[in-house]
């Protein structure tokens, strides 16, 4: 996988920036914005008209970057602002009547970097711009923000001729004289943030009718080397707001567009998706996150989460999109999923992981597996639990109930409660509140009755207990039969009565069940010591170029800060992650009393990289290297592949790759 960075837009993250109070009802300011780009100069010239309702006091925030030309409330200019290490911030006391602010300001952007790797990619919100691209996201406050106030807003785009901008919202006109283009957009709902996009962009553009009979305009604004895609992606558009119309409801816009950028992005905004060249330009991309990205108009920019107390919509697309489609392709690929989530939670140190309702965004990958990867499959449990019809019109009232309002996690439980008519307080509160996971195991068991057909058995779990329903599997003379055990203590015994002899048990073998993996359930992966605080990295007899490289890999694998230490160093019960290069890693590694590389063929690529498993339960990683050109090469691409447990490349190109096998848990008669 690439590793690709999904979200609901920087705009999503505006009020966890600006440290907003509320963001439940419709507000009544709105914005009417005009901005001048030159790419060339990254000069930034820009007005605004700020209309602010009466009532509460309110506060006025720009970039600290962009110099203020004016600001005026009402024909008076306001006083000086506040002055911050980012930010610029004018205080306006509450006032009986409706107010006009009005501000013309301008700056220079950042340039563009497309050095940045996505999960630098992630954590940069400047505002940046050059003549392959421009991205102004929100969260860089580029434009005056009303602290904590949701808005509608109408914004004007000037550009050089050959570039074409857009906003989320409505395309009201365009037009391209006097070597200059302009675009003026509308988006008529509130909403958190303004991003702005732009580029070198050659558009294409088809009407179509939705399954709601919705008109409806579809755009592509591609980069000219990838615009032969149009017409491809135009139509799995259309396939996917067709599909959620009938899951959910009506598609609540009036416009959806796909936009390269020229840094490798994942966004997802209200009415449009931003997404890298070299993403849009995989074959998969159409058939998986595309459809992740246009669903997110109904959650996250159609319905929107209350950051406060927790990103529900990241768990609940995952479900929805990308799960689903796992599904629709069969069993086996929803159950390898499922192993892929649980396999990556287990990954994720004890204690290190937070409650799902304290997630609001991916900002590393134990943040992604917990609120994309658990919560998907909190909501696959969830259905399992109610059942589908009932799962299904939960969906549907809560679009229904809170179409662009805000809604909690609780909000999402009455609206589930509603309708199934079962109280769900306890399924909700102890996956939502507690961090980590169960880990459920089979205690005992034993045969009795004639034949053998009764099996006596216990289950048992981690404290503290869980209220589960626990798949177990009985094989039998006569064929395989499931049975689903209420669990709600740290210990329970069944009798299971049975048509013919029991063979053996197995504990949730289609992995149905969000726990924590035992040791033989989960095999190492290249996640559990790249998550892991505690990792030590190792330069196996490195030096030099070599050993400058595998500082920079260390780095770009790691979460946490990067410790290197020699082996006679490195204290028992740690992970591991050892970098050599291949003409005498093995020799190394006997040396130094640990595991050799398992049963790989020698010579392939110029690079391997393996796992094993350590003892007290750590694993290690092993990359042996060519040399330190070899080494370098794995920088960019190796962090994308944490769910398996070895692969080989060829320069930076993966050639091969795979998971060690896991090993149920099963108790034979």
């Amino acid at each position: 996988m690439i590793g690709l960075l999904r979200r609901i837009g920087v705009c999503a993250l505006i009020a966890v920036c600006l440290g907003a109070t509320s963001l439940g009802a419709a507000a009544a300011q709105s914005y009417d914005l005009t901005v001048a780009i030159d790419p060339a100069t990254r000069e930034l010239r820009a007005s605004a008209s700020l209309v602010i309702a009466p009532g509460a006091p309110t506060e006025i925030i720009l970039g600290r970057r962009f110099q203020v030309d004016a600001i005026a409330t009402d024909g008076r200019a306001l006083n000086a602002p506040r002055v911050y290490a980012e930010s610029q911030v004018w205080s306006l006391a509450a006032a009986p009547g409706a107010r006009v602010i009005e501000v013309r300001w301008h700056g220079l952007l950042a340039p563009l970097d497309n050095t940045l790797d996505a999960r630098q990619v992630l954590s940069n919100s400047l505002p940046a711009t050059a003549s392959e691209g421009t991205f102004l996201p929100a969260a860089s406050q580029w434009y005056p923000q009303l602290r904590g106030q949701m808005n509608g807003y109408l914004v004007t785009i000037d550009l050089p001729q050959g570039q074409r901008g857009l906003v989320p919202g409505r395309l009201i006109e365009e037009s391209e004289n006097g070597g200059r283009y302009r675009a003026r957009f509308e988006f008529a709902h509130p909403t958190e943030g303004i991003d702005l996009i732009a580029g070198p962009y050659q558009v294409e553009t088809r009407s179509i009718r939705t399954a709601a009979g919705t008109p409806l305009a579809l755009r592509t604004y591609f980069h000219p080397q990838i615009a032969a895609l149009a017409t491809g992606y135009l139509d799995s558009v259309k396939d996917y707001i067709d599909l959620y119309e009938r899951l959910i409801g009506a598609y609540p816009y009036t416009e959806f567009s796909i936009v390269s950028s020229p840094t490798p992005t994942g966004f997802g905004m209200p009415t449009l998706t931003y997404l890298g060249i070299d993403v849009l330009r995989l074959p998969f991309i159409r058939t998986s996150s595309l459809g992740h990205e246009i669903l997110h108009n109904w959650w996250g920019n159609g319905v929107y989460p209350d950051y406060q107390h927790g990103n529900w919509s990241e768990a609940l697309t995952t479900f929805m999109a990308d799960y689903a489609y796992r599904e629709r392709e069969g069993a086996e690929a929803a159950r390898r999923m499922r192993l892929e989530w649980l396999r990556d939670f287990s990954a994720v140190p004890a204690g290190t992981d937070r409650p799902l309702a304290e997630f609001t965004s991916r900002t590393h990958g134990a943040s992604q597996i917990v609120g994309y990867d658990k919560g998907a499959m909190i909501f696959l449990m969830l259905r399992g639990l109610i059942g589908g019809a009932a799962f299904e019109q939960g969906i549907q009232r809560l679009w229904r109930d809170y179409r662009f309002r805000s809604a909690s996690w609780d909000d999402l439980r009455r609206s589930f409660e509603a309708a199934s008519g079962r109280d769900l307080s306890t399924f909700f509160a102890q996956w939502l509140r507690r961090a980590g996971a169960p880990q459920v195991r089979i205690a005992t068991a034993a045969l009795s009755g004639a034949g053998g057909r009764e099996v006596q058995l216990t289950l048992a779990q981690t404290e503290p207990a869980y209220s589960m329903r626990v798949p177990v599997t009985i094989r039998t003379e006569g064929g395989a039969e499931t049975r689903v055990l209420d669990l709600s203590g740290s210990r329970a015994n069944f009798s299971l009565e049975l048509n013919a002899r029991a063979l053996a048990l197995e504990l949730d073998p289609d992995l149905q069940l969000f726990r924590r993996l035992n040791a033989g359930e989960a095999p190492p992966i290249l996640r559990q010591v790249m998550l892991d605080p505690a990792a030590i990295t190792v330069g196996a007899g490195l030096s030099g170029a070599a050993l400058d490289a595998a500082r920079s890999l260390a780095d770009a694998l790691s979460d946490h800060p990067v410790r290197m230490r020699s082996v006679a160093q490195t204290p028992a019960g740690v992970p591991l992650l050892i970098i050599g290069l291949s003409s005498d890693i093995e020799g190394w590694l006997s040396r130094a009393g640990l595991p050799g590389r398992p049963g790989l063929p020698r010579g392939k690529g110029s690079a391997m990289v393996w796992t094993a498993a350590l003892p007290q339960g750590k694993s290690m990683m092993v990359v042996e290297a060519r040399d330190a050109q070899a080494i370098a090469a794995l920088v960019r691409p190796l962090p994308h592949y944490g769910r398996q447990s070895y692969l080989v490349f060829d320069g930076s190109a993966m050639i091969e790759s795979g998971v060690w096998p896991a090993q149920p848990q099963v108790w034979r008669f």
